[in-house]
């Protein structure tokens, strides 16, 4: 399936949608504190995303029931809100929020450090940050996503993180989910050219041990494979003839 390249009047509406989903993420993620539950965090960004005269995204993606994806400790991706789960002091949570403004969507996530974490931890959540943003700054006209996958997983060594490889960015715009598969690891020069006016997403998993994962009996979770920590931080990028505009800055 051939990569969108979208119209400046899209443009316009993925600014918005991107901005969106930033504003909520801001909101919530201000709330965050040890006894918040991940359930708390899904009726906030509901509530919020609503009073945005938005749509949470993942709501019913596919049959997930949330509205947003919260990922503690372990867990890698997709985690589920839950009563029964609170933020600990010391616990790393990332919050996943994608809206639905006006037919076009904004992704965006980052991983908040909840009272006062360990060393390692905080190196995980710091290194991931910093890994998103080697990938987005490899994002221009011409440039190839292997260039993007190949920066984030240089990173990622050099600090002696494991990169996840199961998963990656994506393509997005009219829907969530398209193409391209944004790889977080990769070779120079190699993959698909990235071309003014396309949307994607850039958001590694990076973990404190090895990548490996495994999935819960829940059929969405995400988790380490060896239980250690594991962070993420994502952003929804547009490629300019100059480089990138990041809509959810």
């Amino acid at each position: 399936m051939p990569v969108e390249i979208l119209s400046p009047r899209e443009i316009e509406r993925m600014r918005r949608a991107g901005q969106c989903a930033a504003a909520t993420l801001r909101e919530v993620g201000a709330r965050l504190r040890v006894g918040v539950s991940t359930a708390d965090i899904d009726r906030w960004v509901r509530a919020d995303t609503a009073a945005r005269g938005a749509r949470p995204s993942q709501l019913g993606y596919r049959g997930f029931p949330a509205a947003v994806c919260t990922s503690r400790n372990a867990v890698v991706c997709h985690g589920i809100p839950s009563e029964a789960e609170r933020l600990g002091d010391g616990d790393i949570v990332n919050v996943d929020v994608t809206s639905e403004l006006d037919g076009f969507h904004g992704d965006t996530s980052m991983t908040f450090v909840i009272g006062e974490a360990s060393p390692e931890a905080r190196h995980v959540v710091e290194v991931a940050r910093r890994c998103r943003d080697a990938g987005v700054a490899e994002v221009r006209d011409g440039a190839r996503l292997g260039d993007v996958g190949a920066a984030i997983a240089a990173l990622a060594a050099r600090e002696g993180c494991g990169v996840v490889e199961a998963f990656g960015g994506h393509g997005i715009g009219r829907r969530m989910h398209m193409e391209p598969h944004v790889a977080h690891t990769g070779v120079r020069g190699a993959g698909l050219r990235l071309k003014a006016g396309m949307a994607i997403t850039i958001e590694p998993m990076v973990t404190l041990g090895r990548p490996d994962i495994r999935q819960l009996d829940d059929g969405w979770t995400i988790v380490t494979a060896d239980g250690r920590w594991t962070a993420q931080f994502e952003h929804t990028v547009l490629v300019t003839k100059g480089g990138c505009e990041v809509l959810t800055a």
